[in-house]
C-alpha cells in the first residue's frame, strides 16, 4: 500500500496527496484514517468539475464511498491492475512492499473475481517511504522478487503492488522478461476510457449518494 491516496481527478493534473491522512499506507489502521481526506479531495474534485478519479493506493481504500460522491467513474490501481494482468496470461503475482499487506492484496483478488488468476502475492520487506530512495537498493530488490515469482510462481505478468513502485515498470519488464503492469496507468487509462465512453458509476441502490446528517467528535466540522 503506498502513500495517502491521491484521487487523480481526469480533468486537471495529479494532485498532491490529501491533507488530511498518515504519511503511508501500510496497515488497515493507516487505511482507515486516510478515507476521510481522501473524501474530501473527491468532493473538492467534484465542485471543480472533475471527469473521473483513480484512487492511488494499492488497498483501494473508500473506493465504494468515493463511487457514492463522484458523478464519474472512480478506479482504483489495484482492481485496474489485477484485471489489466488477466487480458496478458494466464496468471499473475502481485509484488508488493511489506509482508503485511499480502492479506489485503489476496483479499481484493477474491473480491474483484480475478483470484483464480492470481497464482500468488509476494512482499519486498520495503516500507513505502523508503521505495523514494534511490540509494536504498530498492529497484534491486523488487526485480528479484519479481524474477523470483515468475520462476517459481510460473506467472506470465507481474502486478507492482504499489503506486510508489509505478516508476519501475519498463527496469523490472526487461529484467524479468513479462509484463508488468503498473496499477496507477491502467487506473488512469481506464477512467480515461470509460469518460471517453460516457459511463459512469449507477447511482441507484448502493452508490446512490449518501444520505446528508451530523457528525460527532473529530468529524463534527466534515462535509462533503
Amino acid at each position: 500500500m503506498p502513500r495517502p491516496p491521491s484521487p487523480h481527478p481526469a480533468r486537471r493534473s495529479a494532485r498532491s496527496p490529501p491533507a488530511t491522512g498518515p504519511a503511508s499506507i501500510e496497515s488497515h489502521y493507516d487505511e482507515a484514517l486516510a478515507v476521510p481526506g481522501l473524501l474530501a479531495e473527491i468532493a473538492a474534485g467534484e465542485r471543480a468539475g472533475s471527469a473521473g478519479y483513480v484512487i492511488a493506493c494499492f488497498g483501494d481504500p473508500g473506493l465504494d464511498a468515493a463511487r457514492e460522491l463522484a458523478r464519474g467513474p472512480v478506479v482504483g490501481i489495484a482492481e485496474a491492475a489485477m484485471r489489466t494482468a488477466c487480458y496478458l496470461g494466464r496468471g499473475f503475482s502481485v509484488v508488493t512492499s511489506l509482508a503485511r499487506t499480502i492479506g489485503r492484496a489476496e483479499d481484493l483478488a477474491e473480491h474483484y473475481g480475478v483470484a483464480r488468476f492470481c497464482r500468488g502475492v509476494r512482499a519486498c520487506e520495503i516500507p513505502v517511504l523508503e521505495l523514494e530512495d534511490p540509494a536504498s537498493g530498492v529497484r534491486e530488490r523488487i526485480t528479484e522478487e519479481c524474477r523470483r515469482a515468475v520462476a517459481e510462481d510460473g506467472s506470465d505478468a507481474i502486478v507492482l503492488g504499489c503506486a510508489g513502485m509505478a516508476e519501475l515498470c519498463a527496469h523490472v519488464s526487461a529484467a524479468v522478461g513479462v509484463p508488468v503492469v503498473d496499477g496507477v496507468a491502467a487506473a488512469t487509462r481506464t477512467v480515461e476510457s470509460l469518460v471517453a465512453l460516457g459511463l459512469r458509476t449507477g447511482d441507484r441502490g448502493e452508490f446512490a449518494r449518501p444520505p446528508a446528517k451530523p457528525y460527532t467528535g473529530l468529524l463534527r466540522d466534515f462535509r462533503l
